[in-house]
């Protein structure tokens, strides 16, 4: 069995709380006390290029700007500077390797980085640092990529590789599939490291799993006092190190770990909380970059579904990498669109409630079953409910559009009553006005689908079971979509992918809303 160390990186995580300014009071009186806790390793913050350097903060030009604050050196503890590749220092800053500052370097880098981080890994354990190679977002990497990556880095035999859950969303299955994966592909002799968020509360659970594992290669866990760090924070040093200490027979000290949360950091504690909270909650199942919530958390103007659902709305391309202008533009779209529909959910719920509901979509096959749709009506006299279109030979008692082009046509001239989507500007006339973003899909292709839409607003008012008719599918061929020819769009490029997707999101709700095909579909199992 390998051995187990611990690294603390309360200097320069818990320095997104703070940017960074602990004081030179505090940043000494920290590193002499958590070097008395026994604690192997400490990472005493970032070395960036474009700062200068200032004794208050644990923000450094350069290698040589570390050397004055560690000073005297513990000889049993190792201290770490971070690089991040998104901006990283030139070459110069890093000389070689002499002893009078820090000993080792952890380098950061997203996925879309990873040759840079490569090439920096390279130099770093030229220069005669201790090298750790740090998988931003490994939980965004298939199995084969982070394969392919481990290799590419085992040419290099770094001191440790580690396993970097930036959002903490990595649950503890995946999280032990890619500690499988890393253990089995890494060469003997490199350590394997873990760096955890605690958005979903899964930090300590997922550390001691790894140690049950009882690897053969020696392991590295991050961890910061108290907890400290961007949003929920991280894997509490103090807590773990008492684990340790009951499981794993070490001696660290607990005290000097209290002494520091005491002394240094509860006053910052108080005046920017961090740790657990429903916002970053909500970042991290929608997988999101935390800064996300912190920033709009600040609006003060979000209820949680509001919130839930705005995060859901940003591409998927957008929420790794937050900026203040794209988190700005988003929330303006989102309340742009935005409306309070509490009022009109409980009144169609009223409506709908122990009702059978038809839902008829323009699909071909309505016309070609036409006699059975007529029967299901004769026999159990729904509530019938169309998408997008208007029928003067249907008993309609609704109709359902989230698309403004199609309601532009029904709008005057039906005498139906309506139910759109918040999005429908123009919209003059309807009965009921639903959020739009409540019911969107969060498959890009088929975001606005109305048929998808509609099944989720039925969903959302209490409806168990639902019957469908012309739901068909998109076919390859064009001009065979829809049961009137006035309807026709072209999808048939993409027909196969409408499909899958549309299928996917009913296979979804079918836990909460059983759908029952009247007419042949593509959509049933």
């Amino acid at each position: 069995m390998g051995k187990t160390y611990i690294l603390d990186c309360t200097l320069r995580d818990g320095g997104y709380i703070n940017d960074w300014n602990f004081g030179e009071k505090c940043i000494r009186g920290f590193l002499k006390k958590i070097a008395s806790t026994g604690i192997e390793m400490c990472e005493i913050g970032f070395i960036k290029s474009n700062v200068d350097f200032n004794i208050n903060r644990t923000m450094y030009p350069d290698v040589p700007s570390m050397a004055d604050i560690i000073q005297p050196k513990d000889p049993d503890m190792m201290y770490v500077g971070m690089i991040d590749m998104s901006a990283p220092v030139p070459f110069e800053a890093i000389p070689k390797y002499d002893g009078t500052s820090i000993d080792g370097i952890r380098v950061i880098f997203k996925k879309a980085k990873l040759e840079e981080g490569f090439e920096y890994c390279k130099f770093v354990k030229a220069q005669g640092y201790k090298t750790f190679a740090q998988f931003v977002g490994t939980d965004s990497y298939t199995d084969k990529e982070f394969i392919d990556a481990i290799e590419k880095f085992n040419e290099i035999d770094p001191d440790a590789v580690s396993i970097v859950d930036s959002f903490g969303v990595i649950k503890k299955r995946q999280f032990m599939r890619l500690v499988y994966l890393a253990d089995n592909n890494m060469k003997p002799g490199i350590m394997l490291g873990y760096h955890a968020h605690n958005n979903l509360q899964q930090a300590m659970g997922n550390a001691q799993s790894m140690l049950e594992l009882n690897l053969k290669r020696d392991i590295c866990i991050d961890a910061c006092v108290f907890g400290m760090g961007r949003g929920a924070g991280n894997l509490n040093l103090e807590i773990f190190a008492e684990y340790m200490n009951e499981q794993r027979g070490t001696q660290y000290r607990i005290e000097p770990m209290l002494e520091i949360m005491d002394e240094y950091l509860f006053d910052i504690y108080t005046e920017r909380f961090w740790g657990y909270s429903l916002p970053l909650y909500l970042s991290a199942t929608n997988g999101c970059h935390p800064n996300y919530s912190i920033y709009l958390q600040q609006k003060h103007t979000l209820t949680v579904r509001a919130f839930n659902e705005l995060l859901r709305s940003i591409p998927v391309d957008k929420k790794v990498a937050f900026s203040k202008e794209t988190a700005e533009f988003y929330y303006k779209q989102y309340m742009d669109n935005y409306i309070d529909d509490s009022e009109v959910e409980s009144a169609l719920s009223d409506i709908l409630a122990g009702r059978t509901v038809l839902l008829l979509a323009p699909g071909s096959s309505l016309a070609e079953h036409k006699d059975k749709v007529d029967s299901f009506i004769k026999d159990n006299n729904p509530v019938v409910i169309a998408v997008n279109f208007d029928d003067e030979k249907l008993p309609i008692d609704y109709i359902f559009s989230s698309n403004m082009r199609r309601y532009a046509k029904i709008e005057e001239s039906t005498s139906r009553k309506t139910i759109i989507t918040s999005n429908m500007k123009e919209a003059q006339k309807y009965s009921f006005i639903f959020n739009y973003a409540t019911y969107t899909s969060e498959y890009s292709e088929i975001f606005d689908n109305s048929g998808v839409m509609a099944l989720k607003l039925l969903m959302n008012v209490g409806v168990k079971n639902v019957y469908i008719a012309g739901m068909d599918g998109y076919s390859a061929k064009k001009d065979v979509n829809y049961f009137d020819k006035r309807l026709e769009y072209d999808f048939s490029a993409e027909a196969e992918e409408r499909n899958r997707l549309i299928g996917q999101e009913i296979k979804n709700l079918n836990h909460r809303i059983t759908c029952h095909f009247l007419t042949p579909s593509k959509y049933q199992e």
